[in-house]
């Protein structure tokens, strides 16, 4: 049997916003979302009303900045923040465009040219843990460390 290689996806740059919006679930219409605070032709990152599932189907509508016109598409959760790790500070959902309107993908792209992009987040994990690691050993004088 032939394995076919993975697709490759662009990851379009985020834009730093924050602007009003309404995420509803498509099952029950219960709010989910109503602020954006990342926005790419790709997806946004919602802070959440509700908790909602990965791969749960919603309906996104939000007004462009700096614009008077409205996109309204479906999107899949594609992660649920928990406000954890380093560097969240609130719940909140990872949304990725579904079938966005090719007029809306044009509008979407020129708007954002004007909109500064997100700063690089810290990517919490097996670096800063071993960097604290290194900084407590070496604290502690360990004879092996000081040769580094």
């Amino acid at each position: 049997m032939r394995r076919s290689l993975p697709r490759f996806r662009y990851r379009y740059p985020r834009h730093t916003v924050r602007i009003g919006c309404q995420v509803v679930r498509e099952r029950d219409f219960q709010l989910v979302g109503d602020r954006i605070v990342n926005l790419s032709m790709s997806g946004m990152l919602v802070t959440p009303a509700d908790p909602a599932l990965t791969g749960e189907r919603l309906i996104v509508s939000f007004c462009l900045p700096k614009s008077d016109y409205w996109i309204d598409t479906e999107a899949l959760v594609a992660r649920v923040l928990h406000g954890r790790r380093d560097g969240e500070y609130s719940r909140a959902l990872a949304l990725q465009f579904e079938d966005l309107p090719f007029i809306s993908e044009i509008m979407l792209a020129t708007n954002l040219r004007a909109v500064p992009p997100a700063p690089p987040g810290s990517r919490p994990g097996r670096r800063s843990k071993v960097k604290a690691l290194y900084e407590f050993l070496r604290a502690q004088s360990w004879p092996a460390l000081s040769i580094c």
